[in-house]
């Protein structure tokens, strides 16, 4: 270890494999989204249906973007690589693009109702939290 590595907090491990879990739910969200898992589509309405599978190829293109840079930069945190903080800033942006599309550009809100309203509320404070929490580590010396 050098002079300009800090010691690893054990926090950076709790959040790095709690963001593990909760990005691998994104990633399984967007696949099983992408690929009409029958299983996992059957608990929305057909509206909702329609609603997903009608998204432009932009849309979906940010939507895979933010869901797996997230995954990617989680297991970057775990393995203490600095690159994580660039790949959370990259989901940040692709995010901002879907929200557009969801909640500016379609009917999302009606579509997802107040409870998709504050869950998505609930991702946006993670995702933030995750890449000034990243940085936070890098400045420290704890990623590499």
């Amino acid at each position: 270890m050098n002079a300009t590595t800090s010691k690893v907090p054990r926090h950076l491990w709790i959040v790095g494999i709690i963001a593990v879990l909760w990005n691998a739910i994104g990633a399984f969200d967007y696949a099983a989204t992408q690929f009409r898992v029958e299983a996992y589509m059957s608990q929305f309405t057909p509206e909702q249906l329609e609603y997903f599978y009608g998204f432009p190829a932009w849309a979906v293109a940010s939507w895979a973007i933010a869901v797996w840079s997230s995954l990617i930069a989680s297991l970057g945190l775990l393995l203490r690589k600095v690159w994580s903080v660039g790949l959370f800033g990259l989901a940040l942006a692709a995010m901002v693009i879907t929200f557009l599309y969801n909640f500016v550009l379609s009917d999302g809100l009606s579509m997802l109702g107040t409870g998709g309203a504050i869950f998505t509320a609930v991702i946006w404070a993670i995702a933030i939290f995750l890449f000034f929490y990243a940085r936070a580590m890098a400045k420290r010396g704890v990623l590499r």
